[in-house]
């Protein structure tokens, strides 16, 4: 039989022939964007015409449309892979970008359309991508990644959820740690499969030796002990018992991540980022099951969650996926290694402003610097990638 063709016959614009294309550069963009919209609304420079509290605003907009673009992005790019089926491109890849598009807008102008209308503009990208997720995964029969739907109907989930919170008490708690959880998840189910096998085919050509240990009991375990410990993090943050199985969490994924001989893999770049981004796993339920325990503030834990397992990984899954599917060697430059440290000193940066009141009003401006700068910097980086052709 003739092999399945990885793309349709297509003649419109490079930028639409693939998922990652449009999601990664925007996502890249906004990131930035949004990070220097919100210093400007937290010091009182700006008011959007939002029904979202400023911090609502910015936690929406970094959980439900930045990370839920790259989400997109790496999906629609993954999947096919996972499927064998053709992936979306064209006028329809055109409308889920739209949709996106059209869910910023509605949610930072949702004072003029009311907040219905704009939950139903921002949640519907969520629904187009979660069905088209459905889709691919029920024709390909690919029932194995069925757990990843579930974590994209999570999300869509806690979108939903914020915008009823926000609109009834003022504020969204529990959607925000829906969003945050749910994309955890995800970076726990993915980073546990591409971070030990990106090592261990680099250290097959290059450092033949200690191997990352294969997926198996452990990793169960890792999970399942997860899943049960988020959930009680999303309903009752403050409780001793929601403390001590996050700290236990934690010290199991300090285990998992060490598994993996992130220590073997310093002379490549590419790999040393996603084992240096998963550390924000473990280090981010060790703080935010100190801070249940009235030991820490809970904004160091979010934010080594947010800003470092799913900011940093996401910064590494977009460096990788656009070389290796645009037909470019997998390295990296100078450039993106600088951009690698500037979020990492952001998330350090960020963790800190929120451990000592002392020295947050200096810490925070510069990490949110900081990580404008590494976003912007990948889009202007990565602009050919990823909107000129392939290399052949």
């Amino acid at each position: 039989m003739a092999p399945v063709p990885r793309l349709r016959a297509y003649a419109g614009p490079a930028f639409l022939s693939y998922g990652f294309r449009p999601f990664f550069l925007f996502a890249s963009i906004y990131a930035g964007v949004a990070i220097v919209l919100w210093l400007s609304i937290f010091v009182g420079e700006l008011a959007l015409p939002t029904l979202f509290v400023g911090r609502d605003w910015h936690i929406h907009e970094m959980l439900f449309g930045f990370l839920a673009a790259v989400v997109a992005g790496f999906l629609l790019t993954a999947i096919p892979n996972w499927t064998g089926r053709l992936p979306l491109q064209g006028g329809p890849l055109l409308v889920l970008v739209s949709a996106w598009a059209a869910g910023r807008v509605a949610v930072s102008v949702s004072a003029w359309t009311g907040w219905l209308p704009a939950a139903v503009v921002d949640l519907s990208f969520l629904f187009l991508l979660t069905a088209a997720t459905a889709r691919e995964i029920f024709a390909g029969r690919n029932w194995r990644n069925l757990k990843v739907l579930a974590v994209l109907a999570a999300l869509l989930g806690g979108n939903a959820l914020f915008h009823l919170e926000a609109h009834l008490w003022g504020t969204a708690e529990y959607g925000t740690r829906v969003g945050i959880a749910a994309t955890l998840v995800l970076v726990m189910l993915i980073g546990g499969r591409i971070v030990p096998s990106f090592t261990r085919n680099w250290l097959a050509k290059t450092k033949p030796g200690r191997m990352p240990v294969p997926y198996g009991s452990f990793d169960r375990i890792a999970m399942a002990s997860a899943l049960p410990t988020l959930a009680l993090w999303v309903c009752k943050p403050q409780s001793s018992i929601t403390g001590a199985a996050l700290l236990a969490s934690g010290a199991i994924q300090a285990v998992r991540l060490a598994r993996w001989a992130g220590d073997r893999t310093w002379g490549d770049r590419l790999v040393l980022v996603l084992h240096v981004a998963y550390a924000f796993v473990p280090l981010g339920f060790l703080l935010i099951g100190a801070a249940s325990l009235g030991f820490v503030p809970a904004g160091a834990g979010i934010h080594a969650w947010t800003g470092g397992a799913l900011g940093m990984m996401t910064l590494a899954v977009m460096s990788r996926a656009s070389l290796g599917h645009t037909g470019r060697p997998l390295a990296a430059t100078p450039t993106l290694q600088a951009l690698f440290g500037l979020a990492g000193l952001s998330v350090v940066a960020r963790i800190c402003a929120s451990l000592h009141p002392a020295w947050f009003a200096g810490l925070l401006p510069l990490a949110a610097v900081l990580w404008a700068a590494a976003f912007v910097g990948f889009a202007a980086a990565y602009w050919r990638v990823l909107t000129g052709p392939k290399i052949e």
